[in-house]
């Protein structure tokens, strides 16, 4: 069984190492393929999930296969518990992941064994969460992942096939008996639908991997639209969407980019539900309201003609007080960091800061500053409207206190007479959003 026929024999390859007969095959057949000079380097990686009392003999049984295949082996412990709303099966996929990302190396290469049959598993399991292309298209045979790669190459063949192999050469390997409770989706699927599919479809696995591929292409087609609409009605940061261009493409549009400039904002995405009630408030909504639909981990809110796709904004206790020599960064509330930079000629002036302990504080309401110093004093209220600060942000937003005098309204304003001149060192302060 010849895999990886383009292989790089200078490249370093991970392969996650479970025991099993899938990844057992996929480890022996890589160990056979390398050349008398090893080919680069092969290492295999065990993830112990915590889930199974026999996982420290599992352990021993893959690190004595290395040895015999002169393979190096690593054994890393993770946390699969499930978090809220999590299934079990989703926890463990996520904590092993974050494990061997972690493990890669830059240029790396991380192989699983996934065969067409997990391929075509994963496409009827996608179609019963009610998943578009992008769920349908399943699992890529290559992405990029971590600080490397990971590539699936055993997606053109069979479990059957894997079979063979693993009897041919007298392979040993791990029953995971986890692999047989038939109340997991995947396991249910496996063993009480699958046979009674394939006895009257033969070459289903085949059939529905190839529907999968056709799904990839639907989903690529599909990205490369959002990217030239994110183009247009995207800001220069990609931070928010113009409200009016989003509103000029038709209803699928709309969803499509949505979902594309969220990806790019890497947070999760809604489902459809969720998509569908954030489409009609931010389009529906009165000029004068400010729509927030969220879901966890991540909001959508509407200011003013922007679209805002956030992390959950954390509230703030507005009656912190902080006092700062501005030695080291400031952290405020829900990791917040303020940090003060030296400048010329902007900011606040270094000479008014010397010497003194500066405190931090929130606003309270009626506070005041005049910007210029020959300007019109202004309520901080107006001049965070005039500088389109998003409400959310307002009671956030940091206020620096000299001798009890305000001098300055971090990322806003600094008031007179605090201003530094020209050729005048001067003090930026500088503030660094933990959500953002």
């Amino acid at each position: 069984m010849q895999i990886l026929a383009a292989r790089d024999a200078s490249r370093r390859y991970v392969v996650a190492y479970s025991g099993g007969m899938d990844s057992h095959v996929l480890l022996h057949t890589l160990a056979d393929q390398r050349g008398p000079t090893g080919d680069g380097e092969l290492r295999a990686v065990y993830i112990d999930h915590g889930l199974q009392r026999d996982a420290a003999r599992w352990a021993k049984h893959c690190a004595a296969v290395c040895v015999a295949l002169d393979v190096s082996f690593r054994a890393v412990s993770v946390d699969a518990r499930p978090r809220v709303d999590e299934s079990p099966e989703a926890a463990a996929r996520r904590a092993r992941y974050a494990a061997l990302a972690e493990i890669l190396a830059p240029g790396e290469c991380l192989l699983t064994a996934h065969h067409q049959d997990d391929q075509a598993e994963t496409l009827l399991l996608q179609l019963l969460r009610g998943a578009g292309p992008h769920g349908l298209a399943a699992m890529p045979t290559a992405a990029l992942f971590g600080s490397g790669a990971h590539v699936r190459p055993l997606l053109d063949f069979s479990r059957a096939q894997l079979v063979e192999y693993a009897r041919e050469h007298d392979l040993r390997w791990i029953e995971d008996p986890s692999n047989f409770q038939v109340h997991y989706d995947r396991n249910h699927l496996r063993h009480q639908v699958w046979p009674s599919m394939t006895a009257r479809w033969p070459a289903a696995a085949r059939t529905l991997t190839r529907a999968a591929a056709h799904q990839a292409e639907a989903a690529q087609l599909l990205d490369d639209l959002a990217a030239e609409d994110y183009v247009r009605i995207a800001t220069d940061d990609g931070a928010t969407l113009s409200l009016s261009e989003w509103r000029e493409l038709s209803a699928p549009r709309q969803r499509n980019v949505m979902r594309y400039w969220i990806k790019r904002r890497d947070l999760p995405l809604p489902d459809t539900t969720r998509l569908l009630e954030a489409q009609h408030e931010l389009l529906q909504a009165g000029p004068d309201r400010m729509p927030c639909i969220t879901w966890p981990g991540a909001e959508l809110r509407r200011y003013r003609d922007y679209i805002y796709a956030l992390r959950p904004v954390p509230a703030v206790d507005t009656n912190s007080v902080w006092q700062w020599e501005m030695r080291a960064p400031l952290t405020l509330a829900a990791g917040t960091r303020l940090r003060a930079v030296l400048s010329e000629g902007v900011g606040v002036r270094a000479a008014a800061c010397r010497g003194k302990t500066l405190t931090v504080r929130y606003r309270q309401g009626g506070e005041q500053c005049r910007p210029t110093p020959r300007g019109v004093t202004r309520t901080l209220k107006h001049l965070l409207q005039d500088c389109a600060v998003p409400p959310w942000e307002r009671e956030r937003q940091p206020l620096i206190y000299i001798d009890d005098a305000l001098a300055a309204m971090v990322g806003v304003c600094v008031c007179a007479p605090f201003h530094a001149q020209a050729g005048e060192v001067g003090v930026t302060f500088m503030l660094e959003r933990g959500h953002d």
